[in-house]
């Protein structure tokens, strides 16, 4: 079942659907100041999180881990976690899933009467308003520029290894198709993944060979 045209409505705020392909799907969630996702995991599948704007706490059974704007974290398969919006206006989130599949879920423990229960049903569902996002691959070797909550979002379509190196090091690249991979043909940094730019320009270093189409997603502020 396909979320694109929808608002899910969560008791700690929404979340919907702004990218899909096959094998990653990104969504947007707002979070609610001191507001969290229940403590849950994803037993099948890899997760990132790239906060937008705001503060939030990632929680895990044995330590807690914060986030300002811009920064990321990728949680493993079947690792329990919550992420808390810890500032005055909540927590603008991106979070990437692969493989796709949203009723990859258990819950462990949550503050609203949700534990052990799947993934919200239709009946949390709304049509999706105008000023929702929704990103589709830019043409091959160009770029897509979004303005949203404040920052610049950059969808680009990456042609060169030589492009991935000129990128900041501080600045944080999610990975929505290709990747670098070896020379056999194994992902160094692929579809789901948000690595640094020094650490991609380590990579570069051993690695040269991409994807022939990899599509990266960028956050900078809205002034850049």
């Amino acid at each position: 079942m396909s979320h694109e045209n929808n608002i899910v409505k969560k008791p700690w705020g929404h979340e919907y659907l702004v990218y899909e392909n096959d094998l990653v799907a990104l969504w947007f969630l707002h979070i609610q100041k001191e507001q969290s996702t229940s403590m849950h995991c994803h037993p099948n599948k890899t997760t990132g999180l790239m906060v937008i704007s705001g503060n939030a706490k990632v929680s895990f059974l044995s330590n807690t881990i914060e986030l300002g704007s811009h920064d990321k974290i990728m949680i493993r398969k079947s690792m329990f976690h919550s992420t808390k919006a810890i500032s005055d206006n909540g927590a603008l989130v991106f979070e990437i899933e692969t493989p796709v599949d949203k009723h990859d879920l258990v819950r462990l423990d949550d503050k609203y009467g949700r534990a052990g229960k799947p993934y919200e049903g239709k009946t949390y569902e709304s049509p999706k308003e105008d000023d929702c996002l929704w990103l589709e691959d830019p043409p091959e070797g160009s770029e897509s520029v979004f303005d949203f909550m404040g920052s610049k979002i950059r969808l680009t379509s990456i042609k060169e290894i030589e492009e991935l190196e000129r990128i900041p090091d501080d600045i944080n690249v999610m990975f929505l198709r290709g990747g670098i991979t070896t020379d056999y043909d194994i992902n160094v940094a692929g579809p789901g993944d948000i690595v640094q730019g020094g650490v991609l320009k380590k990579l570069s270093k051993v690695f040269r060979k991409m994807s022939n189409t990899t599509v990266i997603l960028r956050i900078e502020n809205g002034d850049c």
